[in-house]
């Protein structure tokens, strides 16, 4: 009687099992080196359970904004509506916002920081905005209350809101104190809340504190009109974590310039469609080192691949 082997068929697993599996991997490996490998690994990387949750938050910080466009077009629409996080930088226009709100049923964390996106979008499209519980829109400069409000009137499971900004980019605003104000009459659920450098005032601060009971930190590094009695606080407020506004050396440039994915600063990634089933497939990426990469291509890739500079399949 034949042994049994020892070693597992990896191309047996069903999809989403596989799917959970391969999401663990780097971003850029997932979508430039997996889909070659074999059919079902390419119809799994190809299926919602690789992404679930989306982290090109890095990399988007150096790429174009065009390709920004397209890799968030490419990874939200195959979520197929399971997407649950989104981490992202620089989103440059209006139109995107809209797209990730009509993917957004399922999504719990959405960080935009440093996007150049209008006031009057975000107010828009809150409404589908309304499952998120972790929103990050710090450097987006442009909003305001109108946006602040809509998120507050319709986002009821917010309990994380950052909303920090970058001192050059808020001189000509002389005060944030309309917008702390929304934050603190519509947001009552809140358990961090995050508004560096904001040109807000005392007064402001203890609407925020009244308003918002469920408070455990709250981040004022750089707010420095802000004047709170250590006492007060123990006594009125005993849960809640008060950091600032005295800025901690260094904290600035981390916050500002924080890394939370897989990519490099160097790394450099596009694809191009095509009719066939591996029309998303074909990335072009920047390999370190002088080895060549040897893969095996599905479903008749060769002369596409052949384009964008990878090795033929033996």
């Amino acid at each position: 009687m034949e042994e049994a082997s020892d070693f597992r068929n990896w191309d047996e697993l069903i999809p989403d099992a596989l799917g959970l599996i391969i999401k663990k991997l780097p971003l850029d490996e997932i979508l430039t080196v997996i889909p070659r490998v074999s059919k079902s690994w390419s119809r799994a990387v190809q299926g919602p359970y690789c992404w679930q949750e989306i982290n090109i938050y890095e990399w988007s910080t150096s790429c174009q904004p065009d390709q920004l466009d397209r890799m968030l077009q490419l990874l939200i629409t195959r979520s197929c509506g399971s997407l649950r996080e989104l981490h992202v930088s620089c989103v440059n226009n209006d139109q995107m916002v809209s797209f990730i709100a009509e993917h957004a049923s399922s999504l719990r964390t959405l960080v935009l920081r440093r996007s150049e996106i209008s006031d009057s979008i975000v107010a828009e499209v809150a409404g589908k905005f309304s499952t998120i519980s972790f929103l990050d829109l710090s450097y987006c400069r442009h909003i305001g209350t109108r946006a602040l409000e809509a998120i507050g009137k319709n986002c009821k499971s917010l309990v994380v809101l950052n909303w920090n900004m970058h001192p050059i980019d808020i001189e000509d605003k002389p005060s944030h104190i309309d917008e702390a104000r929304v934050i603190a009459n519509t947001m009552p659920k809140l358990k961090q809340l995050e508004l560096a450098y904001l040109h807000i005032d005392t007064g402001t601060v203890l609407e925020i504190l009244s308003g918002c009971p469920d408070l455990e930190t709250l981040d004022l590094r750089g707010c420095w009109d802000v004047k709170l009695d250590k006492k007060f606080l123990e006594e009125k407020h005993p849960k809640v974590m008060v950091l600032g506004p005295n800025v901690v050396m260094g904290y600035f440039e981390r916050g500002y310039f924080d890394e939370c994915s897989d990519f490099s600063d160097d790394y450099w990634m596009d694809y191009s469609e095509d009719d066939d089933d591996y029309d998303d497939e074909i990335f072009d990426a920047m390999w370190d080192g002088d080895d060549l990469l040897e893969l095996r291509f599905y479903e008749g890739m060769q002369e596409d691949l052949q384009l964008f500079g990878w090795p033929p399949s033996p």
